[in-house]
């Protein structure tokens, strides 16, 4: 067997394989010698089956078999031998074809090569670096949103904007008297901060214990079947039968009262003696949320460092017919109709991945087990932040890492995540950034489609 490859140009070759006959003829007779041993036939026992009728009903198909897997395992080792950069697989020319009345054959693959790509990361390359300011407004609408989190459930004497209101609920007519046989919830439970209706939530302002209000269930959820049904606990499917007005009789006001700034709640909020005045409190409030947006500044150097990368780079010639043909052999929703349409929106990912390959084997990026479970715990840290535990005990972490990780699918998206991480990290101490300080609202101007 001879594989022999020729350069067509700088990012295309085409590989040759000749196939003779002593290639392949061995393993396609001990393939038919397996079939005959399990294999039975009508009026032959099991492994009595003459070879000659195993040759004739299987012979063709066994012989394509073994001659495509020889030609596979042909071109694979040729490419690692040869520490080819290929990009996609080879793909077969479709003059192949196995006429199996010939001894010899020979296959040609044609085979998209990565381009020579020189990525100028170094100090030479400029990508901004944002530093997004916290103001006094940011610090008083988290310590609003956090002692609200934290605070406490009591009952009040006047319903307010976010009161929880229990009581019963009777279904009326439509001149306004009780509907006979119509729905009654005698332990009904509404809250207005979920009301889609300003109309139907100002029906509530400044009602007390004992006050009845008219109000309609279907108007405060825009006919949600779903609420409806838990509202007036009924059938989804009968919600359409009670569009109506209701009468709501209020029982009890549920409110809630922030948390009072104090020991137990700063070791709620930041842990054990973490905390221990308002002074502090509000330090480590700041850090919090300079955490927070550190995070969406980070997400802001991908992409401004992924276009400097880009726009350095300049013009990357591609093997694009290879990979055309590559892209449709591995979806479905791909044809010769439509992959050059396709091709156009799909070329500059396959561009970036190139470069970010070649920025992170110049960088000498390696991950290691140990950065998918920082990973793993950054991205458990940050679920806990959302529920308002800024610090969660470090055995906590652990744990909720080690059930993260477990999941295979979860694990290689953390694995990724750290990938990036860790590649644009190295970026960033490789080119020179240039340091921006700005408010939130300039920094939210950057995501703006930019005028055509």
């Amino acid at each position: 067997m001879n594989v022999n490859f020729a350069k067509i140009d700088d990012v295309t070759g085409e590989l040759i394989v000749t196939l003779e006959e002593k290639d392949y003829a061995d393993k396609v007779k001990k393939e038919l010698k397996e079939i005959g041993k399990k294999h039975t036939e009508p009026g032959f026992r099991p492994g009595k089956v003459p070879a000659g009728l195993i040759q004739k009903k299987y012979g063709n198909a066994v012989k394509y078999d073994v001659i495509n897997k020889t030609i596979g395992d042909a071109v694979f080792e040729f490419l690692k031998k040869e520490d080819m950069r290929v990009l996609g697989n080879p793909m077969p020319d479709k003059d192949n074809v196995v006429d199996f009345d010939a001894d010899n054959f020979t296959f040609k693959f044609k085979v998209g090569l990565a381009p020579e790509i020189d990525v100028p990361v170094n100090k030479d390359l400029h990508v901004p670096a944002y530093n997004i300011q916290v103001s006094d407004e940011m610090l008083e609408e988290q310590d609003k949103g956090l002692r609200q989190r934290f605070g406490k459930q009591i009952s009040g004497e006047v319903v307010e904007p976010d009161a929880v209101i229990k009581g019963s609920i009777t279904e009326l007519n439509p001149d306004g008297t009780v509907k006979e046989d119509g729905v009654k919830v005698e332990d009904g439970i509404i809250s207005l901060r979920y009301f889609k209706s300003d109309d139907q939530k100002k029906l509530f302002d400044g009602k007390k214990v004992g006050d009845e209000v008219v109000f309609n269930p279907a108007a405060t959820c825009d006919t949600n079947p779903v609420e409806m049904s838990s509202m007036l606990q009924i059938n989804k499917d009968d919600v359409e039968n009670h569009k109506g007005d209701f009468l709501f009789n209020i029982k009890d006001i549920i409110v809630v009262r922030p948390a009072e700034l104090g020991e137990e709640y700063y070791e709620n909020l930041f842990g054990k003696d973490k905390v221990h005045n308002e002074e502090e409190y509000r330090a480590a409030l700041k850090e919090l949320i300079e955490n927070q947006l550190k995070a969406d500044s980070d997400f802001r150097f991908t992409i401004d460092a992924k276009d400097a990368i880009i726009n350095a780079v300049g013009e990357v010639k591609m093997p694009d017919e290879v990979l055309k043909d590559f892209l449709i052999s591995r979806n479905k929703d791909l044809n010769e109709e439509n992959i050059e349409e396709e091709y156009v929106k799909i070329r500059p990912q396959l561009v970036w991945e190139l470069l970010r390959d070649e920025t992170a084997r110049k960088l000498e990026i390696k991950l290691e087990e140990e950065d998918v479970r920082k990973m793993a715990e950054n991205v458990a840290r940050s679920q806990f932040a959302q529920y308002g535990i800024a610090n969660p005990p470090a055995e906590m972490l652990e744990k909720y890492a080690n059930d993260m990780l477990k999941n295979q699918q979860a694990r290689e998206q953390i694995a990724n995540q750290a990938v990036d991480t860790k590649l644009f990290n190295a970026i960033r101490a490789s080119v020179t950034t240039d340091e921006k300080s700005v408010s939130v609202e300039e920094f939210n101007k950057l995501f703006m489609p930019t005028a055509e």
